[in-house]
């Protein structure tokens, strides 16, 4: 690593002439770029035919790079067949939901059981690694690219069943696990079962499934297969080059892969972050944290981002003037030890030519954009190492699991209206903007370092966790869940037992119905002054407290939220999806039992982070979202590693809008 966070990103100079790229060059000095993600759709250029490698152009990539003493992310650029690998090899080709086998064009387009695929991609591999392991400029390498996609062919259904007897052995096991004596569906002999699609057991698309175990267990077995063709590739490099570190670029919350899964092989992780166009700054927060959870709160690289724009939606806004500093110091401040973007220069042609990029179309360094690149770049200069290597020291934790988000939306009752990200952020967003730093960690997760562990919507329960949840109830902690926890099993098999399954003793309470209605149908909840809607669950206390109620329906003055003693410590129930107002008032309970209310909890729009440099250093991110100043005081005696002034405890710190500082806690 350099002694300043990795600054750049994307960079694609074999769509160019020779003297495009002295000027890239020229304009990367001035916007202070030191790092290049370069070859990450390169196969069809470094590999022309099966028998011919061509390493030309990338030799002359990674050489220049080096003379302008730039650091390089080198891809395997194994994401996109080249045409000629399609056409020799069709079964590399994915087959669709639907059953149908699909020709050449756009990338993520290979199967991941093709044998052609896993051979011809793990050679590239192996070649590049053998070729620039000992390249003065690389950095890292950056394998294949945003992960995704399943196929149904029959080499896919052969993978299924062999993924399925490694899991289960025999068939009396599956067909317990997968309940198939419903609609005498009791399989025996491997050979009869077939993946989950529009022509077997879905209708409606891949959310509607006839049996949930089945479809479950395919989301594994796919995020499995992509995994094996990432270690191929990772196992290909290690040949030559065993210390360099090894990545691919995530997407944060995306349903498709389970990247807890993934997060043990890869050396650091890394993520793409392009937040929905509506998202409040809270929605990018989550995914931060998630990835930094993936590596027991190890930091990771934002890999890419736009500097101003997208080009993949109906209507693609801009970054207004000072957003994309405040994204980039939002993922630093959350864990991020590189700031890159997507792209360096803009293509030319194709579909993502009107896609942001540092440097437009027509190569101008006196663009709004660029000289906003370049105004970071020296910030991020002058910030030098100081957060390098530093972590966040949360004592909140927030549960996040694919496998509860998998089975929530696949589910047939009670709502379909209920979206697993959705009620995970509104209570991650609770925190958040009560100033609670956030670890977001997976089911196994350790959970003695924390005061308060939210499980939203944790539909699934697996293993212990709940013993570990009561063991943190019973030190003194916090534990909370909600409506439509505890309801199944790893196997998507409803729990024999009360609801919320294995949670109901530490909750304190038996949940026997649950209505569901549509989206205008609000129940008011008197004691938080706020409103529920979708689902409304019934609950009798044992032994738990009502701490709010229903306002009306048959239900009037029955629980929907309670709080029980459980030794040193309580659980929150919440039996319904209260309104953002609704769950900050819970959420601001519990953090003010713990002191885990920030300096600034009565600006929302105010965001803050600390980390913890392996010195010991303490930094505190202040972030004001808002489009107005922000008249704050500094919590301690402070320095601004920005500015370099210092500012004593209760002194006025005011932040401008989509301001930022950087503070050294001195005090």
């Amino acid at each position: 690593m350099t002694g300043k966070i990795p600054y750049g990103g994307d960079y694609n100079p074999e769509q160019w002439p020779r003297d495009v790229w002295d000027e890239d060059h020229r304009l990367f000095t001035r916007a202070g770029i030191d790092t290049l993600t370069v070859g990450v759709f390169s196969w069809s250029l470094t590999q022309p035919a099966e028998e011919t490698y061509d390493f030309t152009v990338l030799d002359r990539v990674l050489d220049r790079a080096a003379a302008e003493g730039r650091q390089v992310c080198l891809a395997t650029g194994t994401a996109a067949l080249p045409p000629w690998l399609a056409k020799k090899y069709p079964e590399v080709n994915r087959t669709d939901f639907e059953g149908r086998r699909h020709r050449y064009g756009q990338r993520h387009n290979f199967c991941p059981s093709s044998p052609a695929y896993r051979r011809l991609s793990t050679a590239m591999a192996g070649r590049l690694a053998e070729r620039y392991a000992d390249h003065p400029a690389l950095l890292a390498w950056h394998i294949n690219n945003e992960y995704g996609g399943a196929c149904y062919c029959e080499r896919c259904a052969d993978a299924f069943r062999d993924w399925l007897r490694d899991r289960y052995a025999t068939l009396d096991a599956l067909n317990d696990a997968w309940w198939t004596t419903f609609w005498s569906h009791r399989y025996t002999d491997w050979a009869e079962i077939e993946p989950p699609s529009a022509l077997t057991e879905h209708w409606r698309g891949p959310d509607h499934t006839a049996f949930q175990g089945i479809t479950l267990d395919y989301f594994r077995c796919t995020t499995d297969a992509l995994l094996g063709c990432f270690l191929a590739e990772k196992e290909a490099i290690r040949r030559y080059d065993p210390e360099t570190p090894v990545t691919t670029n995530f997407m944060g919350m995306f349903r498709p892969l389970d990247y807890h899964r993934w997060a043990p092989h890869l050396d650091f992780a890394s993520w793409d972050s392009y937040p929905p166009l509506d998202a409040p700054p809270t929605w990018p927060a989550l995914a931060h944290d998630l990835m930094r959870g993936l590596k027991d709160g190890a930091p990771f690289w934002l890999m890419e981002q736009t500097p101003s724009t997208t080009a993949s939606r109906d209507v693609n806004p801009l970054r207004r003037p000072g957003e994309l500093r405040l994204a980039t110091f939002q993922a630093i401040a959350h864990g991020a030890d590189a700031a890159l973007y997507f792209q360096m220069r803009a293509s030319r042609g194709a579909c993502e030519k009107y896609h942001g990029a540092v440097i437009g179309h027509a190569g101008r360094d006196d663009t709004r954009v660029f000289g906003e690149v370049a105004d970071l770049g020296k910030e991020l200069g002058l910030l030098g190492d100081t957060t390098l290597g530093a972590r966040t020291t949360a004592r909140t934790a927030l549960l996040f699991d694919w496998d509860s988000w998998w089975a929530l939306d696949i589910s047939d009752g009670p709502s379909r209206l209920v979206k697993y990200q959705e009620v995970v952020h509104t209570y991650y967003r609770a925190a958040r903007e009560a100033g609670a730093d956030v670890d977001v960690v997976p089911q196994t997760a350790d959970l003695t370092a924390y005061d308060v562990v939210l499980a939203p919507v944790l539909h699934m329960v697996k293993g212990d966790l709940a013993g570990r949840l009561e063991a943190v109830a019973a030190r003194g902690g916090s534990v909370l869940t909600t409506f439509l926890s505890g309801r199944v099993d790893a196997h998507d098999r409803a729990f024999l037992t009360d609801v919320p399954g294995p949670l109901a003793p530490l909750m304190g309470v038996r949940v026997d119905e649950c209505d569901a209605r549509q989206p205008e149908i609000a129940q008011s909840i008197p004691e938080l002054g706020s409103e529920a809607r979708l689902v409304f669950e019934i609950v009798q206390p044992r032994g738990a407290e009502p701490v709010a109620t229903y306002g009306g329906d048959f239900y009037a003055g029955t629980p929907a939220v309670t709080r029980n003693a459980w030794g040193d410590g309580e659980a929150w129930y919440v039996a319904t999806a209260l309104d953002q107002p609704g769950v900050d008032q819970v959420i601001r309970r519990i953090l003010t039992r713990h002191d885990l209310l920030g300096p600034y909890a009565d600006h929302p729009a105010v965001e803050t982070a600390t980390r913890v440099a392996p010195d010991g250093t303490r930094i505190l991110f202040v972030l004001n979202h808002a489009t107005e100043a922000a008249p704050l005081t500094a919590p301690a005696t402070v320095t601004d590693l920005l500015t370099g002034k210092r500012a004593e405890k209760g002194a006025p710190l005011a932040l401008d809008p989509l301001g930022v500082a950087v503070l050294r806690l001195l005090s």
